[in-house]
């Protein structure tokens, strides 16, 4: 396994950890663990392309990592009242759309291969931003006049990720139909 690989799984396993965290009150070390896991995001991503280490497994593991990870803490931080819930239903709405979206390309194409766009890319960072602001305000409480603008930007971009995804496929969808 290579260390890519080895910083998606790494980024899996701190997801309960978080989730835990974040139930029991301890937002302190939750702030430090979804950090660390922000970190390892980023981290085998530029690994991968930097000694050339990209990977099919990979490509599967990091965006489901992600996915993973976002959805957990979006509904963790709405059921405890963290932040709204009509924007973790916004972003969780969008990730089902897509893995629907990837799944229905799967069966008429037999396979897929989907990057993501940087729009996506900003998307996600926009909304680890989000849960990292959050946490940071429970912390320290410093933070109150940014959110709902982070929240707002968020739901928006996130809006705008699932309309773009969902015109990529129904063009692929198109392409297949035709030939």
């Amino acid at each position: 396994m290579n260390i890519p690989n080895f910083l998606t799984l790494f980024r899996i396993i701190l997801t309960p950890v978080l989730v835990i965290l974040l139930i029991d009150g301890r937002l302190f070390e939750a702030l430090a663990v979804f950090t660390i896991a922000g970190v390892t995001d980023g981290l085998d991503g530029l690994i991968a392309r930097w000694m050339n280490q990209k990977t099919r497994l990979g490509a599967i593991l990091d965006p489901i990592a992600d996915k993973l990870l976002l959805t957990s803490v979006f509904v963790t931080m709405a059921v405890l009242g963290y932040l709204p819930t009509w924007l973790a239903v916004t972003v969780i709405s969008r990730d089902v759309i897509i893995v629907f979206g990837v799944l229905i390309l799967f069966l008429f194409q037999g396979s897929t291969d989907i990057s993501p766009s940087i729009l996506s890319k900003t998307t996600t960072l926009v909304q680890l931003c989000t849960l990292f602001t959050v946490m940071v305000n429970k912390v320290m409480g410093l933070l109150d006049t940014v959110l709902v603008p982070l929240f707002v930007t968020a739901a928006v971009l996130t809006v705008v990720s699932g309309l773009h995804y969902m015109y990529l496929g129904i063009r692929l969808l198109t392409a297949v139909e035709e030939t």
